[in-house]
């Protein structure tokens, strides 16, 4: 019995539908890899829209790496979001924060290099621009990404996701335009407990999508 979406191009089939409505307004479709590129990647293709990604990667709490303390996001001053709550309840000190932080920025300079290389960025100044994620726990990797995004001036800014819990939509409302999340589950648990497979998206997944979707020029 299917537990809510067969895999991660379905839920983005099924994310696209909830979106048609953007379509007139030219979108730009940012993915956050890896495990959303497959996801956005339907929604683009349904959209007409260009794909690109953002570079941010979760600050996992040192021996429980799933568990977010924060995010960091790109750039030449990367946006750091911490989750104050968690970092109190695991006793992390800055110095460990730090630390678990500067090694995330080291993956996503080597996504960088890996993905995107000379690859043409789609522009988000003055655009609509929907963030797609395959779902959001704690939603500090999202707050980054939509933190960081704003900074660039994008005329709409939407996070789009298959799943999330419903306390993490209405704290994420407050850093997009709109949040558009197909299942709101309670309890939540995990985010692969909702797909049938949920298997690892590997670089060689993402690397093949955005070949299949580069951004044109006039984009």
């Amino acid at each position: 019995m299917s537990r809510v979406f067969a895999d991660r191009r379905q839920a983005g089939r099924l994310l696209a539908a909830a979106l048609a409505h953007l379509k007139d307004a030219a979108p730009v479709v940012l993915a956050l890899p890896r495990g959303g590129v497959p996801v956005a990647a339907e929604v683009a293709q349904a959209l007409g829209a260009p794909l690109d990604l953002v570079l941010v990667r979760k600050i996992g709490v040192p021996g429980a790496e799933e568990l977010a303390m924060g995010a960091v996001v790109d750039g030449a001053d990367p946006v750091v979001v911490r989750n104050a709550d968690i970092i109190a309840a695991a006793q992390v000190t800055p110095q460990a924060f730090e630390a678990v932080c500067a090694r995330e920025l080291r993956e996503i300079e080597r996504r960088r290099a890996l993905y995107v290389g000379s690859r043409r960025r789609a522009p988000i100044a003055g655009r609509t621009v929907v963030v797609v994620d395959d779902g959001i726990a704690t939603g500090a990797t999202a707050r980054a990404a939509l933190e960081a995004l704003r900074a660039r001036g994008p005329a709409r800014l939407i996070l789009a996701t298959p799943v999330a819990p419903p306390e993490t939509v209405s704290l994420l409302q407050g850093f997009a335009d709109a949040v558009v999340c197909l299942k709101t589950p309670e309890p939540f648990g995990a985010i692969g407990y909702f797909y049938d497979d949920f298997r690892q998206v590997d670089d060689a997944e993402v690397i093949d999508l955005l070949a299949r979707h580069p951004v044109p020029p006039e984009a």
